[in-house]
């Protein structure tokens, strides 16, 4: 079966995406739709988790969705951000996002490489600090690790939520492969198309996460990323094609 067709369960990328490059020279057609959006709570719902922004001394910032919710619950719930808070944040990149909310020079930020488990230094460095992380409704085991080794005084809160984005305009059945990124999106295609059936659809997905999440889903595995071979999901799904051409 010749792969004429993919939907990407992501949002559409820039000009410069390998997504393109492989689209013209497989030719194929590559669709890009975002399966899943955040969305974030309200201050009551905050408050029904027992949270008092108050309370904290550091925030730890894993993404820019975090920052942007956090800030944006501190102003319905009135509370300043003292220019004492201490932040940790994962990556330069998230730290710099910072810019947007706060003056940036003279206040206490710190951050890691990129991944979380590169912060243990930085929570060893600063442990008595009263942390709150800004998070969503799904809180990666690996992270509750780190923090819980660390040893450190810290609370969840959850302040948005990731949830099935409306597919109603798609039809599914227009699509040889589909690509999957997130246990997320392999819930909201369930719960988007209950009828679906794989068939011949070939399924792409990408980390042991996700892979595990289309097991669940009773969903046969045909393309697996990233690898030694195929680092990416776009070499991946060219291995794959080629392999079915010969």
């Amino acid at each position: 079966m010749k792969i004429k067709s993919i939907l990407v369960s992501q949002p559409a990328p820039n000009e410069s995406s390998p997504y393109l490059e492989m689209a013209r020279k497989e030719k194929i057609r590559i669709d890009f739709k975002p399966f899943i959006h955040v969305e974030g709570v309200e201050a009551k719902d905050l408050r029904t988790q027992k949270i008092d922004l108050t309370h904290y001394t550091g925030i730890i910032f894993t993404s820019k969705n975090a920052i942007d919710h956090y800030f944006r619950l501190a102003e319905e719930m009135r509370f300043a951000v003292p220019d004492s808070m201490r932040y940790i944040c994962q990556s330069e990149a998230i730290a710099n996002y910072l810019q947007k909310h706060i003056v940036y020079r003279k206040r206490k930020i710190s951050f890691g490489e990129r991944t979380f488990a590169d912060l243990l230094p930085l929570f060893k460095k600063f442990p008595s600090e009263k942390y709150i992380l800004p998070a969503s409704d799904i809180l990666s085991s690996d992270i509750q690790t780190v923090l819980d080794a660390a040893g450190i005084d810290w609370t969840k809160a959850t302040m948005y939520k990731t949830v099935s984005s409306d597919l109603s305009e798609i039809n599914i059945d227009d699509y040889d492969m589909l690509v999957f990124f997130t246990r997320q999106g392999i819930k909201s295609l369930g719960e988007n198309f209950e009828s679906f059936k794989q068939d011949k659809v070939k399924i792409a997905v990408f980390g042991s996460t996700t892979e595990q999440a289309a097991k669940d889903a009773g969903l046969r595995i045909d393309v697996m990323a990233p690898s030694k071979e195929s680092p990416s999901m776009t070499m991946a799904i060219e291995k794959y094609i080629r392999n079915l051409e010969k």
